[in-house]
């Protein structure tokens, strides 16, 4: 028996709320009766709080006791194909659902009344005296139709101040009106600035658009080289789902990306997206929550949370730079965005396009089981041409202690100065030095708070922990020892870097590009502009540069440490080594400019090394794949990462005990546990961390086998547990 879509004044209904509770509670449906899925606001004790009707009540206790809902919120209801997403969700993931529900509805203010703000229009009449920037004002709002602009947007369309707005304003030819707020995103013109595809473009987007106006579900891989246009043929593909009336979703892995990005959506489509991440205030986040929900936005852009919000009429979801770690989410609810966005079009009958020039082994692997379509670009758009690609021989190169730039990648670099050219050095470290030791006693200074080395921050002049985020200022003596001057930097960081590239090239301009180094997303963005205005000579970078940027002066990138992400027990380390090598390396040469990509190594003959110079990355994934294969890891086979945490260690590790001893339920579908064992950051902000491995085979029902295991676990005092489906880190 299915619920029913309206329920009456009165009837019972089940409201799941973003409180951590285990399941719905009952309550009477209002004066003037509630829909399934609608946004209410029901008393929970004391206080007020934010639920969705989740179907009939169940009535299982004194019905005299059920409370009434306090009121319909004012936002489109929740589609049952959300409702499915979010249940699907949790169900994959061992996360409540209320978790999930809190993910939907991460939009402040959401029962909170409309607001107002004034907007302007064209009125009526002429202006008393023509100027030209009162005729801007005017053609600017003629040729939109007579649509209605903040003061901001108004000033910036007709490049006037708000002084000469405000003068119309008087004299009626420009009306102020109020309004509410939260108003529609303008609406985007699919034909408004098509690009010119090649041959291949065109046959890729023909195949990425196959499917959307007849709301049919299909995922394809597009892979194609760094630079071959992959955005412009995905944003086909967001073309037509414009034309056929439904919404589309592009997810970017990378804040510093969106500015870029949006920029070359406003040139396609004659209006700007909406834009969801960390960055946007909280008043357009509820503005883009609702107006989503209304169908008043056609397409956002949006970092891995923009999955979760309420679209009407979902057609298209993009995952650039689909192998990105990023997407993974590694706090709160533990979720991959990229196999989330499958999962959501699967239900709403989108297309997924998961564009990459380094897929992840789990797409590939998945385009050559045939459950993806594979659409290939094979080579860079225009007149850019794929870098040349060589390694230095490390063993053999004359280098003095305490530096890392080669005399060969020096000479380089030099040549492209001379040309006007920029050069890139990459290396995957932030901060000036990994490792402070002390030179007297070998005392490593580490975090108070945390099992890690606290990494030297010289610009900031400060120590700072990557895990927990705590700092200090830069001892003059060993807290070990409390001998003075002894403290010394051990090993490259970013900043180091850039303080040897200064010595080596006095002359150039130097940018150092590394989250640590920029307040705010602003500022990062602003810089990213910048340098690839020519701003200047020689960038040194972090992974941070490997994210799709577009330099168009770049012709020399070096590696400075090749080697590095090649050591431990990653399983994924071959893999990760192999995408970044290769996306840096696709920084170089991307306009006219023939590129030169250089990898400092002292281990040229190592397989992964190969397959980067070579080139061969059919070669490279199927050899990856036959190892995966062969040892049951993912993709072929299933993996859950279990972590306990407490301020008590023994307390980890007693728990950790129980689960190993009785891991009936896992043996029961064919899972091996391993551990516990300390976590590799074994304490973090004062927190002992104990892990388990479970693995299994690829067709064992992980999810019932793990919630029956954890099950009997009860989480006494600041004891928690979490539990990682597909982990993407064994930190």
């Amino acid at each position: 028996m299915t619920d029913p879509d309206f329920f009456p004044a009165g009837s019972l209904v089940a409201v799941l709320t973003t409180q951590p509770l285990d399941r719905t509670l009952d309550y009477k449906a209002p004066e003037g009766g509630c829909w399934l899925g609608a946004f209410v606001e029901v008393p929970l004790g004391p206080r007020k709080v934010l639920g969705v009707v989740w179907g009939a009540g169940r009535g299982d206790f004194d019905i005299s006791k059920v409370r009434p809902i306090n009121r319909v919120l004012d936002v489109a209801p929740m589609r049952s194909e959300m409702r499915s997403f979010l249940e699907k969700a949790a169900a994959y993931t061992l996360t409540s659902l209320p978790g999930m529900l809190r993910l939907a509805t991460r939009a402040p203010g959401l029962s909170d009344p409309p607001s107002m703000r004034k907007i302007y229009r064209l009125g009526e009449g002429v202006p008393d005296r023509e100027t030209d920037a009162r005729r801007r004002v005017m053609d600017t709002l003629r040729e939109y139709g007579g649509l209605g602009f903040t003061l901001k947007e108004v000033s910036e369309l007709a490049g006037v101040t708000s002084s000469v707005v405000k003068g119309l304003v008087k004299q009626g030819v420009v009306l102020e009106v109020d309004t509410p707020r939260d108003q529609p995103f303008r609406q985007m013109d699919p034909d408004f600035g098509p690009k010119e595809l090649t041959d291949d473009q065109r046959a890729a987007s023909d195949r990425v658009t196959e499917g959307i106006a007849e709301e049919r579900y299909g995922t394809s891989l597009l892979r194609g080289v760094t630079g071959s246009g992959k955005t412009e043929v995905y944003l086909e593909a967001v073309a037509e789902c414009i034309k056929s009336g439904r919404q589309a979703l592009v997810l970017i892995p990378e804040i510093a990306l969106t500015a870029e990005f949006l920029t070359r959506v406003e040139a396609r489509f004659g209006a700007k997206p909406a834009e969801w991440h960390s960055g946007v205030s909280m008043t357009e986040r509820r503005r883009i929550w609702r107006m989503v929900g209304q169908g008043g936005a056609q397409v956002v852009i949006g970092a891995r949370s923009a999955l979760f919000l309420p679209y009407q009429n979902l057609g298209l979801i993009v995952v650039d730079e689909e192998h990105d770690t990023s997407y993974k989410q590694d706090d709160g609810v533990l979720y991959n965005a990229r196999d989330m966005a499958v999962l959501r079009a699967s239900l709403c009958g989108a297309r997924v396009v998961l564009a990459s020039a380094t897929p992840s082994l789990e797409s590939w692997a998945n385009a050559d089981a045939g459950k993806y379509d594979r659409v290939e670009l094979t080579s860079r758009f225009g007149p850019a041409v794929l870098p040349d690609m060589r390694a230095i021989d490390m063993r053999n190169e004359d280098l003095p202690s305490a530096q890392w730039i080669s005399p060969t990648l020096q000479s380089e670099v030099r040549a492209r100065l001379e040309k006007g050219e920029q050069s890139l050095l990459f290396i995957n470290r932030r901060g000036y030095a990994p490792v402070t030791i002390c030179r007297a006693c070998g005392h490593q200074v580490g975090c108070d708070h945390c099992d890690a080395r606290m990494v030297e921050h010289r610009f900031q002049k400060r120590l700072l922990c990557h895990q927990c985020g705590e700092s200090k200022p830069m001892p003059e003596a060993c807290p070990s020892c409390q001998v003075e001057g002894k403290l010394a930097p051990v090993g490259p960081g970013v900043e180091r870097l850039a303080e040897e590239a200064q010595m080596h090239f006095p002359e150039a301009r130097l940018a150092v590009l590394s989250s640590d180094l920029f307040g705010s997303a602003r500022a990062l963005k602003e810089g990213i502009q910048q340098i690839a205005q020519g701003g200047a000579d020689v960038i040194i970078g972090t992974q941070l540069v490997a994210k799709g940027h577009n330099f168009p002066l770049l012709t020399l990138v070096g590696v400075i440490d090749a080697d590095l992400g090649l050591q431990g027990s990653d399983l994924r380390a071959a893999e990760r080594t192999f995408q970044l090598m290769r996306q840096v390396a696709g920084r170089a040469g991307r306009s006219e400019r023939k590129g030169t990509a250089l990898m400092q190594t002292f281990q040229p003959e190592h397989p992964v090394i190969r397959a980067i110079l070579s080139g061969d990355e059919e070669g490279f994934w199927q050899a990856e794949a036959n190892e995966r294969r062969a040892a049951g890891v993912p993709p072929y086979g299933r993996m859950a990462g279990i972590v306990l945490s407490s301020s008590d260690i023994q307390q980890v590790f007693d728990v950790g005990n129980i689960l190993a001893r009785n891991d009936g339920p896992l043996r029961a579908v064919g899972a091996q546990v391993f551990g516990p064992a300390p976590a590799p950051i074994s304490r973090v902000r004062g927190r002992h961390r104990v892990r388990l491995l479970v693995k299994a085979d690829k067709s064992a029902p992980i999810q019932q086998a793990l919630a029956q295991w954890i099950a009997p676990i009860k989480l006494k005092g600041d004891l928690r547990l979490s539990v990682d489906i597909d982990p993407q880190s064994f930190y």
